[in-house]
């Protein structure tokens, strides 16, 4: 019977979490409550521990303490999105209460859980019953209640903390009525408990591979990452699976990959009854998306900027020289960073001054260190962060709370269009707290739809959606649903409208052409005459149309 655990078994423990639970990402990634491509609970969750996984694995020997700083420190800036980051809370609380140990007790671990709970619930502006939260709540009362009943066998406790947290995890349904829907549990809380189950396997001695990789995030072709900049002839690593509705025979197979031959490389193309998976590396994403659809709706999509990731990977490296350059940027007051989703939105936000621009969004959302990075490359007394993902807004409040030589400012801008709308609305003689008051103001008079797709069969919203169908969503939900692309936007439109909107903007993404686009944007002007409508190219993936209303 094992009563302790000491720094080398919990370095062991942690591996293992982590490793069950990148082995279990994409199951994790398909416990989607909407249908929307954003599958990314389980990648977020991995990237966030596979951080803090790379430099304990790089230890020899350490203790506690050691052991403590990298696991909190490693997981707080590679945290991302909503998950992630209250992943990253977790471990920064429970390392909080035993660094001070070496060895640890099941009355100490349960002090552990509870600081954990208590951490990650702060974190979070409006904690959510029915998350991962609720999950870690449920597996830290179940510790204090085996503790205070005087258990004394680990392997019990650990045993007994799982298989409640489980039972709380089958009960997400019933607190949030959209996993009820969808008939899923929460993603979140699936991946906490793939973390746990992990640990006590190593706990237990069984024999585990426990080998973090040098690249994390584990894509086919990593070597490409490697290659100098210069090198990189195609920047954008694209993966998606096709869900297919049309026969893909082999025929089909040969013509797929000879046109993402043609605008890219590192091609991998693998058809598996009615699924295809495929992987690319190019310089235009919105290509290869827009031939795949012809065969079926996407799903796990990503694109990763490799010469993005290039140069975050000799970020330490490069610290000096980025020094040396931002001291030749001219110092100002205030500084703007954007999370931006396309060409066209990029430009948008440059234009309106903003400093520093994020590639990010639904499937992409940049970590803790992405936005470190990004303010540390601003040479301004007041920094203003957009995240324009309300996925995105947690990590750039941990990035705040992480400075200390600069004021940072988050306005937590849900969409796109909420952070065009912030920016235009700052008053250079306004005070920073003035202008922090009046965008948050005004964002909230922005009404945002976007039209994307579904990935499978579901009910959302009392809608029966198919897969394949258009969506239109809403700030607070679906606004039209069918299979004609354009009248789902114009229904979505005229869902969103009312008397006190006077300017609709419609940008239009990466799979959208310029007539489609105009064919639309003449329709609503037709219908809301005493309405300005402007038309712009957006860009952005997944998206056809984002359309905001003023």
């Amino acid at each position: 019977m094992v009563n302790t655990i000491d720094a080398k078994l919990l370095a062991k423990m942690f591996l293992a979490g982590a490793k069950n639970l990148e082995a279990k990402k994409e199951w994790i990634n398909e416990l989607n409550v909407f249908p929307v491509p954003d599958g990314d609970t389980g990648t977020n969750m991995t990237l966030t521990i596979m951080s803090a996984a790379k430099e304990v694995a790089a230890m020899e020997d350490p203790d506690m303490a050691t052991l403590c700083k990298a696991i909190s420190s490693g997981s707080l800036r590679g945290a991302r999105g909503n998950s992630g980051v209250i992943l990253s809370q977790l471990f920064r609380g429970f390392t909080k209460r035993i660094k001070g140990e070496e060895t640890l007790t099941i009355p100490i671990l349960s002090e552990a859980f509870d600081k954990a709970v208590e951490t990650a619930y702060k974190a979070v502006m409006k904690p959510k019953e029915g998350t991962i939260l609720t999950v870690a709540k449920g597996g830290a009362d179940k510790a204090r209640e085996l503790a205070e009943n005087g258990c004394d066998d680990l392997s019990v406790f650990i045993d007994e903390i799982i298989k409640y947290a489980d039972e709380v995890l089958e009960k997400t349904p019933e607190m949030l009525p959209v996993l009820k829907q969808a008939g899923v549990v929460d993603s979140g809380g699936q991946g906490l408990m793939q973390v746990l189950k992990g640990a006590y396997d190593a706990f237990l001695g069984k024999e585990l591979d426990l080998t973090i990789p040098e690249n994390t995030q584990a894509k086919p072709q990593a070597e490409a990452s490697q290659k100098e900049e210069k090198e990189i002839k195609f920047g954008y690593c694209t993966e998606f699976i096709i869900l297919l509705n049309k026969t893909f025979n082999i025929k089909h197979e040969i013509d797929f990959k000879a046109y993402l031959e043609s605008i890219g490389d590192s091609i991998v193309v693998v058809a598996d009854d009615d699924v295809v998976k495929v992987h690319v590396h190019t310089n235009d994403p919105g290509l290869a998306i827009q031939k795949a659809l012809k065969y079926g709706a996407l799903s796990n999509l990503k694109i990763d900027n490799m010469r993005l990731e290039h140069q975050e990977k000799l970020f330490k490296e490069e610290m000096k020289k980025a020094a040396q350059e931002e001291v030749q940027m001219p110092h100002k007051d205030t500084g703007f960073i954007a999370v931006s989703v396309g060409r066209g939105m990029d430009e948008i936000f440059r234009g309106l001054g903003v400093d520093y621009i994020i590639e990010g969004g639904q499937t992409m959302n940049p970590s803790t260190e992405d936005m470190l990075n990004a303010i540390d490359k601003v040479n301004a007394d007041h920094v203003f962060i957009l995240p324009n993902n309300k996925n995105i807004i947690l990590a750039a409040n941990q990035a705040k709370a992480m400075v200390k030589n600069k004021n940072i400012i988050v306005i937590p801008t849900k969409t796109v269009p909420q952070g065009i709308t912030a920016v235009i609305n700052y008053v250079p003689d306004l005070s920073a707290s003035e202008n922090e008051e009046n965008m948050n103001a005004e964002i909230d008079n922005v009404r945002t739809g976007q039209v994307t797709y579904a990935v499978r069969d579901t009910m959302i919203d009392d809608k029966e959606i198919k897969q394949g169908d258009y969506m239109g969503i809403g700030d607070h939900g679906i606004l039209s649903v069918g299979t004609e692309m354009d009248a789902v936007a114009f229904e979505m439109i005229k869902n969103m409208m009312d008397d006190s909107l006077e300017l609709i903007s419609i940008y239009y993404g990466s799979d959208v052409d310029e007539q489609t686009a105009q064919e639309l944007r003449d329709k609503v002007e037709a219908a809301y005459p005493s309405c300005d409508v402007e038309l712009q190219y957006g860009g952005q993936p997944i998206y056809y149309y984002i359309v905001s209303g003023e």
